[in-house]
């Protein structure tokens, strides 16, 4: 029984999301569904890259990944077939795809267009994760090779010798804050060094915490998430919030010039 995972925008409210899953149920009605999440930010690839980069590896290969986000970015639009480690991908070519690999090798395929009736994307969506379930054609018969995908860059750390400039790129249903710094630039930065993590006017971090609970309910904290990434939170509180922190918005690591 193949896997297939939902990444979209659609919410819950609409007819859009059970429109497609008939549509594929009807090509295979052995496949299992599974929802990573539908409350993704309209039209916000970056968002919906984040989320999937960081769980879709969970998945046991053979898994077929559908993001539908943003689908209809331009009057033409393209949208693409995936095999990368063993998993597949579907969906369209408006760099999505690119900030979910990074530098990674991928070739992609192009599926055919939509007829250009209203939501007739289904269609194609379906028709393209039958072709993988079925596993009796090969998959590069899915559609024409592209030779290059849609590029979309994220914001990417400044890093000097004692420092690090990193921004916030998500913000969770918790509010805790997300920054675009792992934990293997920390070490490598850091040194073992004492730091100061500042962000906006408050009072800087200084150490670091292995759970929320290390601190007093209602203090600030900083750790390293499931994800391998910095994160400020408030234990038991809703830190974006309190702090007046937003996506996009810049802190500054800096480590002592003495290791500690």
């Amino acid at each position: 029984m193949s896997i297939v995972t939902f990444t979209t925008d659609f919410g819950q409210g609409d007819y859009y999301l059970p429109l497609i899953k008939g549509s594929i149920l009807s090509q295979n009605g052995q496949l299992q569904l599974i929802d990573i999440t539908h409350q993704i930010k309209n039209y916000d690839i970056v968002q919906a890259a984040f989320i999937f980069k960081n769980a879709w590896r969970s998945f046991p290969p053979g898994t077929i990944h559908l993001i539908s986000v943003n689908d209809f970015y331009q009057e033409t639009c393209r949208y693409l077939a995936i095999q990368h480690e063993g998993h597949y991908f579907i969906g369209p070519d408006n760099g999505v795809f690119t900030l979910i690999f990074g530098d990674a090798k991928i070739v992609g395929y192009a599926l055919d267009a939509p007829d250009g009736s209203v939501f007739s994307l289904h269609q194609v969506y379906a028709r393209a994760i039958g072709h993988i379930a079925a596993g009796e054609k090969e998959f590069g018969k899915i559609g024409q090779p592209v030779e290059a995908l849609v590029q979309r860059i994220t914001f990417q750390p400044v890093v000097q010798h004692s420092s690090i400039r990193g921004s916030i790129i998500h913000i969770d249903r918790f509010q805790n804050v997300i920054l675009n710094i792992d934990r293997k630039l920390f070490d490598r930065i850091g040194n073992g060094r004492e730091f100061q993590l500042f962000f906006k006017r408050h009072d800087p971090i200084t150490q670091l915490s292995q759970h929320y609970h290390d601190v007093p309910v209602g203090e600030v904290l900083c750790l390293f998430n499931s994800a391998g990434y910095l994160e400020i939170a408030i234990n038991m509180g809703r830190a974006a919030e309190l702090l007046g922190m937003q996506v996009e918005d810049t802190v500054q690591v800096e480590f002592n010039t003495i290791p500690g």
